[in-house]
C-alpha cells in the first residue's frame, strides 16, 4: 500500500510536492507489547529486508514498523531515482539540506507512531540514509517542531542511527539553546550511534562528526560505538549491542 504526504508551500505560487510512499512491513511482538520502533532503511533499500533482521533478534517485546521510502530522483547518483528519505547531494552533514523531503518523511514516520497504545513506548531506529533520517526525527522531537515549524507529535524514547550523518545540523546547537523545554528534551533522549572504521559509503568521520554535533548542541544521553575494521554493512555484535541498548533504555522483559 502506498502513502502519499502533500508538503504544503508557504506563500503564494510555491507548489505541492506529492511523496509517494512505497510498502510498510510489520513485524509483530511475539510477547508482550512494551516498545514500538519504526527502523528506516538506507538508500535504494526497501522495509522487507529489514523486517527479516529485525524478526529474527531476540526482542520479543517489540513491534517494528519497516516503511519503504519514496522513488525520487537522487542528487548523489546524477538524479538517478531510486528510493530515498530525501533528497541527498553527498552522504554526509556538509551538503545542502532538503527540508521539504526531511519534513514529509518525519511526518511519515511520526504518523505510524501517533496511533500506538499510550502505555507503548515509542522509538526510531534506521541504517545509513535511514540513520540519517532518525536522527532528524531526534531532532524534531527535541526541538518540538519540523523544520518548516509545523509541531512534532511524538515523544519518542530511543534513537538508533547505524553508520549514517546528521542532516539539519547546521544551526542546530543555536536551536536548541533558546528554548529550556527544547533542551531538556535533548538532553533527556537516549540516542546509540555505531559506525565502522571502514565505511567507505558513509565515512567513519562523518559519523563522528554527527556524535560531536549531537553532543554540542546538548542531547547528553548519547553513546557511540565505534567498530574496528567494519564496512558500510551491520555485523552481529552491533545487532547484539542494539538489543541490550534498547532492552535497557526501554525497560523491556527480558530478552527471551
Amino acid at each position: 500500500m502506498s502513502y502519499s504526504y502533500q508538503t504544503v508551500g508557504s506563500g503564494s505560487g510555491t507548489a505541492r510536492k506529492t511523496f509517494d510512499f512505497g510498502r510498510t512491513h510489520v513485524v509483530r511482538p511475539k510477547g508482550k507489547h512494551q516498545a514500538t520502533i519504526v527502523w528506516l532503511h538506507g538508500l535504494g533499500d526497501n522495509g522487507s529486508s529489514w523486517s527479516q533482521i529485525l524478526e529474527s533478534l531476540p526482542l520479543p517485546n517489540i513491534k517494528w514498523i519497516c516503511p519503504t521510502a519514496p522513488t525520487r530522483p537522487v542528487a548523489i547518483l546524477g538524479g538517478f531515482p531510486c528510493t530515498a528519505w530525501f533528497d541527498a547531494g553527498e552522504l554526509s552533514e556538509d551538503g545542502p539540506d532538503d527540508w521539504e523531503g526531511l519534513d514529509a518523511s518525519a511526518a511519515h514516520i511520526a504518523n505510524f507512531l501517533s496511533t500506538e497504545p499510550s502505555d507503548v513506548k515509542v522509538g526510531i531506529g534506521g541504517f545509513s540514509m535511514g540513520a540519517a533520517m532518525a536522527l532528524y526525527s531526534a531532532t524534531a522531537c527535541a526541538l518540538g517542531r519540523y523544520g518548516n515549524g509545523n509541531p512534532y507529535p511524538i515523544s519518542l524514547r530511543a534513537v538508533v542511527g547505524l553508520s549514517g550523518w546528521l542532516p539539519g545540523s547546521r544551526g542546530l546547537r543555536n536551536k536548541i539553546e533558546v528554548s529550556s523545554e527544547a533542551a531538556r528534551r535533548a538532553a533527556s533522549l537516549p540516542i546509540l550511534l555505531s559506525h565502522g572504521t571502514c565505511d567507505d559509503v558513509v565515512p567513519y568521520k562523518n559519523g563522528e562528526k554527527c556524535a560531536q554535533s549531537l553532543s554540542i548542541a546538548g542531547f547528553r544521553n548519547l553513546t557511540f560505538k565505534t567498530y574496528e575494521g567494519i564496512g558500510h554493512y551491520t555485523v552481529p555484535k552491533e545487532m547484539d549491542e542494539v538489543c541490550n541498548w534498547l532492552t535497557a533504555r526501554l525497560g523491556l522483559e527480558g530478552s527471551r
